[in-house]
């Protein structure tokens, strides 16, 4: 995991404190036995995200891709095309057809809402896997 093995380093942005607690509902502590549990670091604004991910080492990025002003599907082709080694990253979208939307993003996986819990943990766990 990012700099520590006992937690995996989740940073979560969405500008609507409701869909981060729904999100976070969905996942739980521990998406799957074999990952870590998470440690969330929520955030509201897209230049907290930039800033966050420029200071500290991420095992997964969930991104609203809902969000206003700068949505998570733009700051995801962003830090994909800025870093060179950028985190996995999960884009959430509001319905299951603005999945080419998250395929321009370059993220690696999207959800739609309402999120059902056995998908997002498993695409979450996914993730993580994959940040190893």
């Amino acid at each position: 995991m990012a700099g520590n093995e006992e937690f995996a380093e989740v940073l979560l942005f969405s500008d609507d404190s409701a869909t981060r607690a729904a999100v976070m509902a969905a996942i739980g502590r521990r998406p799957a036995k074999d990952v870590a549990p998470i440690r969330w670091d929520e955030t509201a604004t897209a230049a907290a995200v930039v800033e966050k991910v420029a200071a500290k080492s991420y095992d997964l990025l969930v991104l609203d891709g809902e969000a206003s002003k700068e949505g998570g599907m733009s700051i995801s082709r962003r830090l994909h095309e800025e870093l060179f080694d950028c985190p996995p990253t999960l884009i959430l979208t509001a319905r299951q057809q603005d999945g080419w939307l998250a395929d321009w993003s370059l993220a690696d996986a999207h959800v739609a809402a309402p999120y059902d819990p056995r998908e997002t943990q498993e695409t979450v766990a996914r993730l993580l896997r994959s940040a190893k």
